[in-house]
């Protein structure tokens, strides 16, 4: 290390060890502000990957097809007609619509009896094509699975439940394996859904649902008209055009201007997350600035610390430079000072922060969806990445103002302050 900057450095442990407690106040209050920053930065981390979760919870980046009625007449056709497509359908659709990762049709079964047993409940029963899950999201327990393509093309009875409906008929029994009536039909439970957070619905909550291959459903009940159409695109920016190209196939088939956004109601989730990630962005944002707003008026005080420095040893400052003394002699100490405390305090908070969040982490949620939402505050690389800048910077400006001042004193002056 080089002279002037032992000179500094020993000027600098000299000034600490003589103002203890203010050097101790000066910690505390960028302790806090630290604290304060990463709790507001981790609680809007947790909140983003709960929120993101729980809108994947219905399937990322997929769109839902309902059927309605056309609007306007078309080629001598009247207005008013229904639009029904059917389980063929989907297959001509996989084969003209191109870039699709997947495509499904779904018949629902509303007041459908389940019984197991002596226990019978009435639930909702879904026929879906074997590529549903994939785009539902629908994740089986350990031991279990969702539907395949034989038992679609063999039209096996298997069936697979949400968590509310196996619960609900079988309690704490393992449902994997187990031979289940659907009106009076077996059926054999093939899997259970694992319990998951899910924001979106257009039919009901995946937990209360039960899913049986769609040409089992229509051996069953002679139902061949689709309720819905999922489907999900290979690039997601390419949803409005195939969900155009959707439309131009069926009404080839079923005689509908395929301009007429009454016969076929979408919803897009690719533009519905747009928005609810910038929503997203603005609440991380607005927790940003309130932490960072917290550590500013640390900062403050450190650096009104350091005026309240330059202003007790203005005599000495004068002094000092008045026997040729070099400027950063002076500044040096200060800039140190305010550094230094500024990184202590920065690693009080961390250290603060990093307990608190484990602990909380181990709070239990139960079934409190309130809390589920909220999620669990995580600290990220990015996040310290974010703070260590804060603090660097707030650092920096807290001792860097009053060091130029200190640094602009007139020695002939100084020799007149009190």
């Amino acid at each position: 290390m080089s002279q002037p900057r032992f000179m500094i450095f020993q000027l600098f442990m000299r000034s600490s060890r003589v103002q203890k407690k203010r050097a101790v106040l000066t910690i505390a209050a960028i302790a806090w502000g630290t604290l304060a920053l990463l709790l507001l930065l981790a609680f809007g981390e947790g909140l983003g990957i709960s929120l993101q979760d729980a809108w994947a919870g219905m399937g990322t980046d997929i769109a839902v097809i309902w059927p309605g009625e056309t609007t306007k007449p078309w080629k001598g056709l009247p207005a008013g007609r229904p639009i029904r497509p059917r389980i063929d359908d989907i297959q001509t659709l996989r084969l003209r619509v191109p870039g699709l990762i997947g495509i499904s049709g779904e018949i629902t079964s509303w007041r459908t009896t389940l019984t197991y047993g002596e226990k019978t409940v009435t639930g909702r029963v879904k026929g879906v094509s074997t590529v549903w899950g994939q785009l539902r999201n629908q994740i089986p327990v350990s031991g279990g699975r969702f539907l395949n393509p034989l038992d679609d093309a063999q039209r096996r009875r298997v069936i697979f439940l949400g968590t509310a409906v196996a619960e609900d008929i079988f309690g704490s029994e393992d449902p994997v394996g187990k031979t289940l009536l659907v009106d009076q039909v077996p059926y054999t439970v093939i899997g259970v859904m694992i319990e998951k957070m899910q924001f979106g619905a257009y039919s009901g909550m995946d937990a209360d649902h039960a899913i049986i291959p769609i040409r089992t459903f229509y051996a069953q009940y002679g139902r061949d008209r689709l309720g819905n159409i999922v489907l999900k695109t290979e690039n997601p920016a390419q949803m409005k055009a195939k969900l155009a190209e959707v439309a131009a196939v069926l009404s080839s088939k079923y005689g509908f201007d395929p301009q007429d956004e009454r016969v076929l109601g979408t919803w897009d989730t690719v533009e519905s997350g747009t928005i609810q990630n910038n929503i997203l962005l603005g609440i991380k944002i607005f927790l940003s600035v309130i932490g960072v707003l917290t550590l500013t008026v640390g900062g403050i005080g450190v650096a009104n610390i350091m005026y309240a420095v330059v202003k007790e040893r203005t005599r000495e400052i004068g002094v000092k430079m008045a026997l040729g003394a070099r400027s950063h002699w002076i500044t040096g100490p200060i800039v140190l000072e305010g550094l230094t405390y500024t990184l202590l305090g920065g690693v009080l908070g961390l250290v603060m922060a990093t307990g608190l969040i484990l602990l909380m982490s181990l709070l239990p949620t139960g079934d409190n969806m309130a809390l589920k939402a909220l999620g669990k505050p995580t600290l990220s690389p990015a996040i310290a990445a974010t703070a260590a800048g804060v603090l660097g910077i707030i650092g920096l400006l807290a001792g860097y103002f009053p060091a130029r001042r200190a640094a602009s004193v007139d020695p002939a002056e100084t020799l007149r302050y009190e």
